[in-house]
């Protein structure tokens, strides 16, 4: 008989001993683990960015942990690592997508082992990494989460760099914004992630992937949202409950969405329109058909309420129906659907 408190106190030793043993550069690159007593309905499976930790899905992983779920946030190999790195000593990131992709399959099978329903999700490099899951276990995936995942940049000058040259690259952070990983790296290092979303791309057109939604925002200058909007005609061609939403440029929110401290002041939409796929049952059909509704007059309840979809509905989901409808400033449509944010 499986012995889910042995199976959750083995896992948190053993990666507090693997952490330890790196060593990690600081206490916010560690995984991190938010759990219940027993196994729940949904666990959700986080991977942070290329350039993060699992810090940057702290917000969204308490948000998910606070509705009744699992959470996993591991730190990804290579990631996180104390050192002195530099052009003359980069950071030991993986330049085999092998590594990335077995990595998450270990994860996968952990996250089952904790819950009914697996959710997979990242942002970014992690985002790519949860779109392959997706594709490559998608039976045993209920949902997957694509924040702005990197399938390609948003200059195809810049594609062509990371794909021909092995240059040591350092990013640069606005001021007062937070980065919670490594200042640079070798730019092989990107190039698997390019390369894997590629494919995820031209693997979703051939066949069906778990149900995804893909998150772009208009303010994003690190990923593609053309590429983004390719992936979701791909999937809902063969997946009718895939979603996709870019966030309005008037929103000011870039490709580090998942964190106030990385620069987004509307991480709140954020989470409330990933509850909002989770926690529904609709097709984008279904979704439309709601919006539709809307834009003539009608009241998110009236709408819903018509279509018989009131019981496959989250409690999220006039949030996304407000951005869905183009309603610039959210904040102001509180009243109208009664969203509390």
């Amino acid at each position: 008989m499986f012995d889910y408190s042995a199976f959750t106190a083995a896992m948190i030793r053993d990666i507090k001993a693997y952490e330890d043993a790196l060593p990690v550069m600081h206490e916010k690159c560690r995984s991190q683990f938010f759990l219940h007593q027993e196994p729940t309905s949904k666990v959700c499976l986080f991977f942070h960015g290329f350039t993060a930790t699992p810090e940057q899905f702290v917000p969204i992983g308490k948000a998910f942990f606070k509705a009744g779920y699992n959470v996993l946030i591991p730190l990804l190999p290579g990631h996180g690592i104390a050192g002195n790195w530099n052009a003359d000593n980069p950071p030991p990131l993986p330049e085999n997508p092998e590594v990335y992709q077995q990595f998450g399959i270990h994860w996968l099978q952990k996250a089952q082992a904790l819950g009914r329903d697996a959710i997979v999700g990242g942002l970014s490099g992690g985002s790519t990494l949860a779109g392959w899951l997706a594709v490559e276990r998608a039976v045993q995936i209920n949902r997957a989460l694509l924040f702005a995942p990197y399938l390609s940049g948003t200059n195809k000058l810049v594609d062509l760099v990371v794909q021909i040259f092995n240059i040591y690259f350092e990013w640069k952070t606005k001021p007062g914004v937070t980065s919670f990983g490594y200042d640079g790296f070798l730019m092989p290092s990107l190039r698997l992630f390019l390369d894997m979303g590629e494919d995820i791309i031209q693997q979703v057109k051939k066949r069906e992937a778990a149900p995804m939604f893909i998150v772009s925002s208009d303010k994003d200058l690190a990923v593609g949202k053309e590429e983004h909007e390719d992936l979701f005609k791909a999937a809902i061609a063969h997946q009718p409950q895939c979603w996709y939403h870019c966030f309005d440029r008037s929103l000011d929110i870039g490709h580090n969405m998942m964190t106030e401290a990385e620069g987004n002041d509307d991480v709140d939409l954020v989470i409330a329109i990933a509850k909002a796929y989770v926690e529904s049952d609709l097709t984008w059909a279904e979704v439309e058909k709601i919006g539709d509704r809307i834009k003539q007059g009608y009241s998110f309840n009236a709408a819903v309420n018509e279509l018989n979809l009131t019981p496959r509905v989250s409690v999220d989901m006039p949030t996304m129906m407000a951005l869905f409808t183009n309603f610039a400033n959210v904040r102001e449509r509180q009243e109208v659907y009664n969203i509390d944010l």
